[in-house]
């Protein structure tokens, strides 16, 4: 199902880059929705691990009920995941301890063919609206910005989060999650919209202060704290026209199955939005300018 504008040619344009943070990404559903009901269709988007596949998938054309409805589908029903994962298993026990004598890692790009609506397309020549995806060159250190050639495999390198899931090699490159350089790709929209939308889903650890997070909880928090170092410096730098950060705080990378829970905790962020956007077509309007062209 393709998404038509609605809104006059003369209104401003909108990019959107939705960031990376596993499950707690699927708040994006509701930017996508909004978006849908406002007639706003970005003239482009970038997108970073979690970010990289719901930016895919509304580049590919995929409204944001259908998205949802995918979603809950799928996230909801416990045995249908854990039946899609059981195929896909590691081999030896050894992939799901972290403290088995080989660690293995799960195939991210299987698991990307797993899960995945249909609906997303195969290539970034068949997208309807321009998409970057970031990934992270592991060994020249460096992010790297896929636009052409296979998306699920785009997909796949920029949700590959270390230890969790194997790196994927692609153009020659080995690659990791894109949100280890970067998780809120805005600065790549810059000057492909009037304004930028920016919607950060990293999080931040959230417990009770007078006890010692875990092993795992720790493991996840230090990343989740080096990604917000990274956005408060891109921030100081330059700050998109609009930067949201929905309620996740609670969630973990990996709570898939609380999708629906997700989405109803995250509700609020449909109304910032909302506000954010219609402030900003006024802005263009009293002032025949823009904020980021």
């Amino acid at each position: 199902m393709n998404i038509e504008p609605v809104r006059k040619s003369t209104d401003p344009t909108f990019a959107v880059a939705f960031g990376g943070g596993g499950a707690r990404g699927l708040a994006h559903i509701h930017v996508i929705e909004v978006l849908d009901e406002m007639g706003v269709r970005p003239s482009a988007i970038s997108g970073s691990s979690i970010g990289a596949i719901l930016g895919a998938s509304m580049a590919s054309g995929m409204a944001g009920k259908e998205i949802r409805d995918y979603t809950l589908s799928v996230m909801t029903n416990r045995a249908e995941v854990m039946n899609r994962i059981w195929k896909l298993r590691p081999s030896g026990i050894g992939g799901f301890l972290p403290i088995g004598i080989k660690f293995t890692q799960f195939d991210i790009e299987a698991i990307c063919e797993a899960f995945l609506p249909p609906q997303v397309k195969r290539d970034f020549s068949e997208l309807v609206i321009p998409l970057s995806i970031t990934g992270t060159d592991y060994y020249m250190q460096e992010e790297v910005i896929m636009e052409k050639g296979d998306l699920r495999s785009a997909i796949a390198a920029s949700a590959a989060i270390p230890a969790l899931f194997k790196s994927v090699k692609r153009d020659g490159r080995i690659l990791i999650d894109g949100g280890i350089f970067n998780p809120v790709p805005f600065e790549h929209l810059e000057g492909k919209a009037d304004f930028v939308i920016g919607i950060d889903v990293v999080g931040g650890p959230e417990g009770d202060p007078s006890k010692i997070p875990g092993t795992i909880d720790v493991l996840f928090g230090a990343s989740q704290l080096m990604m917000q170092s990274i956005i408060a410096m891109k921030l100081k730098a330059s700050r998109p026209a609009i930067f949201l950060r929905p309620p996740v705080n609670k969630f973990r990378v990996m709570d898939f199955l609380r999708a629906k829970t997700i989405l109803d905790e995250t509700v609020s962020v449909r109304e910032e939005l909302k506000r954010a956007v219609d402030a900003a077509i006024t802005f263009a309007a009293k002032t025949g300018s823009n904020r980021d062209g």
